[in-house]
């Protein structure tokens, strides 16, 4: 079914969003395992399951016909997909011909260095990047065998090569409260945005969520007894909220699927590296498109399954975090890169 008030050219729900943003995961393979997000023995998908780089452009070349304008490569970790450099290639085409308004990626990091200049050169100008705190022993601890120098030079590489960094930080009880001042200074002296996201029930992983989440709107408050924030009409096409740092000049962003809604004016759909397409984050169902796309030489029934499921798309998340009960899904978070 497709919105007969809307052109086929669009892709509009029951609830009057339009979908412009597409989170296209590449991989579920990483080359970390960080606690929140996977367990450390992960098993990961047979190769053969995964979309090419090729079915993945056609894909997103459909999208972009039905008004996205923005591309997200996502993982797992995007930069270890082999070859994951021609996908760029292709998609920096339509950047030039006015197709797309961006495309983008959010790494870990680790493999930025030798990455960057080439992310430059087909298009991409700003990139998100995983960091949750600047001590070496607890990044390696969260990350589990992670090195942050390798983080670093990753940060130094991609402003050298012009392009925008913002840090997203997963909040959580403990050592991450204290460490959080030193990192929005890290973050401001050079330049980058910092973004906190409340931790998601989302599977792979053993950690208890009931004890580590923790909730951004107390944490605001918190820092606004040690920092003068002001909000600021600023807009990355996501769903943080941005405020200026008055000490500092930079800005701090907040994502909270939790405490506090942000489905209203969601923008986003992502497409996981088998070809599912998952209109919501916050559930567990998602539309196969990989059949129809090997099974035709067209793209018309491919466009047709892609209006009817973000037509379909859920009013909200189906996320909750209480005192004592986690209710979220069975997916893992690499699963379609958060």
């Amino acid at each position: 079914m497709h919105d007969p008030t809307l052109p086929d050219c669009t892709l509009g729900d029951r609830f009057g969003r339009t979908a412009t943003y597409l989170r296209l995961s590449v991989t579920d393979r990483c080359d970390l395992r960080c606690s929140y997000c996977m367990s450390e023995n992960m098993t990961f998908l047979p190769r053969k399951d995964l979309l090419s780089l090729e079915e993945l452009y056609r894909l997103s070349t459909i999208f972009m016909d039905h008004g996205v304008r923005k591309i997200r490569l996502t993982g797992g970790e995007p930069l270890v997909r082999k070859n994951v450099m021609s996908l760029f290639e292709n998609l920096s085409r339509h950047l030039d011909n006015g197709d797309l308004d961006e495309v983008t990626l959010t790494t870990n990091g680790s493999l930025l260095s030798s990455h960057a200049a080439k992310l430059a050169d087909c298009g991409v100008r700003r990139v998100n990047v995983s960091l949750d705190t600047l001590d070496a022993d607890r990044y390696r601890a969260i990350t589990r065998w992670g090195n942050i120098d390798r983080v670093l030079a990753g940060l130094d590489a991609a402003q050298n090569a012009g392009l925008g960094v913002k840090l997203n930080a997963v909040a959580q009880k403990g050592a991450f409260e204290e460490e959080l001042d030193d990192l929005i200074r890290f973050a401001h002296q050079r330049g980058m945005d910092l973004t906190l996201i409340e931790e998601m029930p989302l599977g792979g992983t053993p950690s208890c969520r009931s004890r580590s989440f923790l909730p951004l709107s107390d944490l605001r408050q918190r820092l606004e007894d040690r920092w003068t924030l002001t909000p600021v009409r600023h807009t990355t096409g996501g769903p943080a909220k941005y405020f200026r740092l008055h000490e500092t000049g930079g800005r701090l962003g907040f994502i909270t699927p939790m405490s506090c809604d942000f489905c209203s004016d969601c923008n986003r759909i992502r497409l996981s590296c088998t070809g599912e397409l998952y209109t919501c984050l916050g559930h567990e169902g998602g539309r196969p498109l990989r059949e129809a796309l090997r099974q035709s030489d067209g793209n018309e029934r491919v466009a047709q399954l892609i209006r009817e499921a973000v037509y379909a798309k859920p009013r909200g998340h189906a996320f909750h975090i209480g005192e004592d009960t986690v209710s979220g899904l069975s997916r893992a978070m690499s699963t379609l890169g958060g």
